[in-house]
């Protein structure tokens, strides 16, 4: 009867065998449960590959200085969005969706930047990102995360992307997996810059220390 479920309250779930009984128990929901489903359906549904590169970015962290000189703050990962947005015109192939059995390619490059919430990842959208650049890619990518942690981003903020940038360097990350956001093609894993020793490009068997 409808009392008698009343009465027996909310589903307890069962405790894993040999584990104590837990200090508190908080219901998967919300956001954190749409993400969780989410990552599920993508890890199922989709083929996954991940290729890992060090890159030198030396020359990335100069033109950081350069903008800081004339009153511009701009972050690594900015210039690599930007970097993302050129390759993608390029590489048509993965400036590309899947929908309804078919295989969508855009001449527009929006790019989902992840904003890691205490709830969990959002992925707002930058948009038409082939046409700004660096400044307007930091102002956006500011805005857009103040929004997210804020709350107020709205429907159209997270959806449209078609690749996505996720900065795991800024907990010290030195690499990860970062799991496809579907319907896209691509994600990329940007992580933390160490100093190493490598040959110097401009004198071959000469070793010198770089930003990688």
């Amino acid at each position: 009867s409808e009392q008698k479920v009343e009465a027996a309250g909310p589903a307890v779930p069962p405790v894993p065998p040999g584990l104590p009984e837990p200090a508190r128990t908080v219901a998967i929901g919300g956001i954190r449960k749409s993400i969780g489903d989410h990552m599920r359906r993508s890890i199922a549904d989709t083929a996954q590959l991940s290729f890992s590169l060090e890159v030198d970015v030396t020359d990335a962290q100069e033109m950081r200085k350069e903008a800081s000189r004339s009153g511009v703050t701009i972050a690594l990962a900015h210039v690599l969005t930007k970097a993302c947005a050129v390759a993608l015109g390029r590489q048509p192939e993965l400036n590309s969706v899947l929908g309804g059995g078919n295989i969508l390619y855009f001449d527009q490059v929006n790019i989902s930047v992840a904003v890691a919430l205490d709830e969990g990842l959002i992925v707002p959208v930058i948009r038409n990102v082939g046409e700004m650049d660096i400044s307007a890619i930091s102002a956006a990518t500011d805005e857009l995360a103040g929004k997210a942690r804020e709350g107020k981003l709205l429907p159209d903020d997270v959806v449209g992307g078609t690749f996505t940038i996720s900065n795991g360097g800024v907990y010290g990350s030195m690499m990860s997996t970062p799991i496809l956001n579907p319907p896209q093609s691509g994600i990329l894993g940007l992580h933390r810059i160490m100093r190493r020793p490598v040959e110097d490009p401009d004198n071959p068997g000469a070793i010198v220390l770089r930003p990688m």
